[in-house]
């Protein structure tokens, strides 16, 4: 499985630029890849990005990254769910799990949180989005004009949360997304975050690019999974990496750290330049379908099918 992300850069054109991200996410699509995960950096916040960016593509998935800082629970759960509605269940919520404390000032946090406050306030924060996301089963919303019933109240689930940082009565007024639940992404995570990613995450990135590392990194994260009841693959590694050396180099060292069976797949990091892309999907993606490490077309149409993740999320 393959996803990219777009570093910071460019140049100021290519920054500004809605049409070259447009270019540069068809042009992933056509090449078959799984995602692209889109920082919230400037000048675009990450779910207008998708939002936009679900209108001109079809299959791919869309991964924005958003703070737990900068909205409060409710709202962003409530964008992600209509973020998978428009894009036909192809949304992912990378959630920011390192606190930033210039952004902490600009929301009236100027001191920030303590690291353990906010290990628990994001703990909390992510328990009530996946809990509102579930708030309503998939077939509750009835519209039915002559019998004057909008839903079945039998399967409409008030949150009721009440904890130590947030108060969230539910349900969220959007549907049950069509993939069930958007896709949870994590990254950057400390050793205190484990333990929440095994608990709530789909995919997690990792940067760990030593065979020992990613080999311990891997079995810590799946013993976890499994000690939470959850499938020990219930949640997908992808390793993040920066191509060097020639297409043959990339590809040998992509194929011997995947049959380590310690990660799923791979987070391409690229600049926002359609050169970047064009030299990736013509030298080195054919080497890696040559391989079995990269697919040819879909499997399904929708970001947890294509990923190999069960509908729901975690339980």
């Amino acid at each position: 499985m393959l996803g990219i992300s777009f570093s910071p850069g460019g140049g100021p054109s290519a920054a500004l630029d809605f049409g070259l991200f447009a270019q540069l996410v068809r042009k992933a699509e056509a090449n078959a890849l799984d995602m692209v995960v889109l920082a919230d950096a400037a000048p675009f916040e990450a779910t207008t990005l998708v939002a936009a960016l679900a209108t001109v593509t079809s299959r791919i998935g869309l991964v924005a990254t958003a703070s737990t800082v900068a909205h409060q629970p409710y709202n962003l759960a409530r964008r992600f769910a209509s973020l998978d509605v428009i894009s036909h269940g192809r949304a992912g919520w990378k959630a920011s799990m390192t606190q930033n404390t210039r952004e902490a000032a600009n929301f009236s946090r100027p001191d920030g949180f303590s690291p353990d406050a906010f290990r628990r306030r994001t703990e909390e924060y992510i328990d009530i989005v996946q809990g509102l996301w579930k708030g309503w089963d998939a077939d509750a919303l009835l519209f039915d004009k002559s019998a004057g019933r909008f839903h079945d109240p039998e399967k409409m689930h008030l949150l009721d949360h009440k904890g130590e940082f947030f108060s969230v009565r539910g349900p969220l007024n959007v549907a049950r997304s069509p993939q069930d639940t958007p896709v949870l992404v994590m990254s950057g995570l400390s050793a205190s975050d484990l333990d929440l990613a095994a608990r709530t995450a789909d995919v997690v990135l990792t940067d760990e690019a030593s065979p020992e590392r990613a080999k311990a990194f891997h079995g810590d994260l799946a013993a976890r999974v499994a000690a939470r009841g959850r499938d020990a693959n219930a949640v997908k590694i992808f390793l993040t990496l920066e191509l060097s050396g020639t297409p043959a180099e990339t590809a040998d060292r992509l194929e011997a750290q995947f049959r380590t069976g310690d990660c799923h797949g791979f987070n391409i990091v690229l600049p926002p330049q359609m050169a970047a892309l064009d030299g990736f999907v013509s030298d080195v993606l054919p080497l890696l379908r040559q391989r079995g490490l990269a697919r040819h077309d879909y499997g399904g149409a929708m970001l947890r099918a294509n990923l190999g993740l069960a509908a729901g999320g975690a339980s």
